[in-house]
């Protein structure tokens, strides 16, 4: 069993006392809570939250400017003139910034800071219909992977679209073969890819299902990808191609802004070309003096500015080394469970690591995702393995596991 190093040591010292240097809110109830999510926070390994953001010299200067007195809000099209109190010209800076990391030409550029993963995946879907049925008049069938995340299948419903599942393989992936059996030829196709299932972290191989469309030029076809872990630490790899526009060929794409990039509410990029969105059903509305082709009137102004904030302290330097060390943790985590014996999957490019589920009582202590396969087992468990998940944090969940299956013995 490996020895709990001093920094590991450290850092619980430092969570036991948090709760003794916080500044009293006046209520107990909220300090409570202020305390249990401090002794929480570095045990956060089953979802893609990254709890070591860094915001802190933010909200210094936004509190020390009485900014949290001042509602901004990013109603309307940020490419085009915005009114008073709204941080569109920021808003339009973090888009330039984000789009040729995913493969887009700033000449035919459209985006916005959505509120969340979700919010991103509703625009990369509306926008599809809408730019589908207005060239061909026909509504279009959704094609997703059936690991996908929910909120695909959440959105079809809200939308009243068809969508069919797709079956995907053991790991995870998007199979072809499904694809190809499931295309209607009569209809246009509104795919969305995962970059990134929610449970075992696979990403749907989309030159292999492009094969399958070039089969069937008869389709219209809108590709969107989904990308809202994945999309916000690929493009700081060897890998970056796999969310390049110019490699993948997709018309959109949505990233989360609360999970690689640690902004510390859910928010997030859409961006698309200006072709589509130029080809999208107009609403203009003149007491805003807008169109207002996107679902959502009022945007928050203030994570624009927050993006904006960390592009110019972190960077593609900063976040090119968290990336890196996200994916040799990664694999330290692999190799840690193999060396104990614990029947572990990662799927190439992941950062998530799927396993035989423990206990309860360490599912609770550092908050696992669970699911059920009979591929593998039966009862599964996953650690994303974030900025916070260090190897000390690591080697304390394998001492974890191993004292578990001891005394389970």
């Amino acid at each position: 069993m490996k020895t709990i190093t001093f920094s590991l040591i450290a850092m619980m010292c430092w969570v036991g006392v948090s709760a003794w240097t916080n500044v009293s809110s006046g209520f107990q109830e909220l300090d409570e809570w202020t305390e249990q999510c401090l002794t929480d926070r570095p045990y956060a390994l089953g979802y893609p939250g990254n709890y070591d953001g860094n915001l802190d010299g933010f909200y210094k200067w936004y509190t020390a400017n009485n900014l949290g007195n001042v509602l901004i809000n990013n109603a309307g099209d940020p490419f085009e003139k915005s009114g008073a109190l709204s941080s569109a010209k920021f808003e339009r800076d973090v888009i330039e910034f984000f789009a040729p990391l995913y493969g887009f030409d700033t000449s035919d550029l459209w985006g916005i800071v959505t509120m969340s993963g979700t919010d991103g995946n509703n625009h990369g879907i509306y926008f599809g219909v809408n730019y589908l049925k207005g060239k061909t008049g026909k509504m279009p069938v959704v094609y997703v992977s059936d690991e996908a995340h929910y909120s695909n299948y959440r959105l079809c419903d809200v939308q009243n679209l068809d969508v069919r599942l797709v079956k995907s393989n053991d790991m995870g992936q998007m199979v072809p073969e499904e694809l190809e059996k499931s295309l209607d030829p009569t209809r246009p196709a509104l795919i969305i890819y995962a970059m990134g299932s929610t449970f075992k972290g696979a990403i749907d191989d989309q030159k292999a299902l492009q094969e399958v469309l070039d089969r069937h030029p008869e389709i219209p076809v809108y590709r969107h990808v989904d990308a809202a872990l994945f999309g916000g630490y690929l493009p700081f790899t060897e890998y970056r191609d796999l969310v390049s526009r110019k490699v993948m060929e997709f018309e959109s794409i949505s990233i989360s802004g609360h999970k690689f990039f640690g902004i510390d509410s859910p928010c997030g990029l859409f961006i698309t070309t200006r072709n589509i969105y130029d080809n999208q059903n107009p609403f203009d509305v003149p007491y805003l003096n807008a169109n207002m082709r996107m679902i959502s009137c009022s945007r928050s102004g203030t994570d624009p500015l927050k993006f904006w904030w960390l592009t110019k302290t972190i960077g593609v330097d900063g976040w090119t080394d968290q990336a890196r060390r996200m994916m040799d943790n990664t694999k330290y985590l692999m190799s840690e469970l193999r060396r104990i014996d614990w029947d572990c999957w990662n799927n190439t490019y992941s950062n998530t690591v799927f396993f035989r589920r423990p206990s309860d009582e360490i599912v609770v202590k550092y908050n696992l995702a669970n699911s059920f396969d009979d591929r593998f087992g039966g009862n599964l468990s996953h650690v994303v393995v974030m900025q916070h998940v260090t190897r000390e944090m690591i080697d304390l969940f394998i001492s974890d596991l191993e004292k578990n299956e001891s005394a389970s013995r």
